[in-house]
């Protein structure tokens, strides 16, 4: 809709300018001025969305990066895992988040910080930290007591445009 909005406008002041100056060089140097004008327009609005699209979590006291996502829409406490090739989800975050617990397989071996134990693969709808949502995220769900914290890994974070860590913090950035 911007793209059809912006090439009217281009039109209107070409028109406009041959109206006005009736000089072919008059309206040359008019055109130039609309279409100056009109690329910054669209790169501040770039720069703006691109702006909204990024978030940023400070370190915690104990060196981790825990943010409050929404896992189809509900809140869930998870814990940035640059090492975990998915994300993963205790059993109780998946039952809040309404996933079909009762037809789940746990038939995928994993290692844990607390040892080894099954999950069951599934995809989430939605993943979303602040304006970041990402939709149908691969994940992991672990039978009930087997972990304390969700994790959010690679499966959520190679969908991004970019992630950083600098000092202490830690820079999501989606596409624009």
């Amino acid at each position: 809709m911007s793209r059809i909005l912006l090439v009217l406008i281009v039109l209107i002041g070409t028109a406009g300018a041959v109206v006005a100056y009736g000089d072919p060089k008059r309206i040359s140097d008019a055109g130039d001025a609309v279409s100056t004008m009109l690329r910054k327009r669209v790169a501040a609005a770039s720069a703006s969305q691109a702006h909204g699209r990024v978030v940023e979590i400070p370190r915690g006291t104990g060196g981790e990066f825990a943010v409050r996502a929404k896992v189809n829409g509900v809140n869930a406490p998870m814990v940035i895992d640059t090492g975990a090739t998915s994300v993963v989800l205790t059993f109780e975050t998946a039952k809040a988040a309404g996933l079909p617990l009762e037809i789940l397989n746990f038939d995928v071996d994993l290692e844990t910080v607390g040892g080894r134990t099954r999950a069951a693969k599934l995809s989430l709808d939605s993943i979303a930290i602040g304006k970041l949502v990402e939709r149908s995220v691969p994940a992991l769900v672990v039978p009930r007591g087997q972990m304390k914290t969700n994790l959010l890994g690679m499966s959520f974070l190679d969908r991004l445009e970019s992630w950083e860590v600098r000092s202490d913090q830690l820079r999501l950035r989606g596409y624009p």
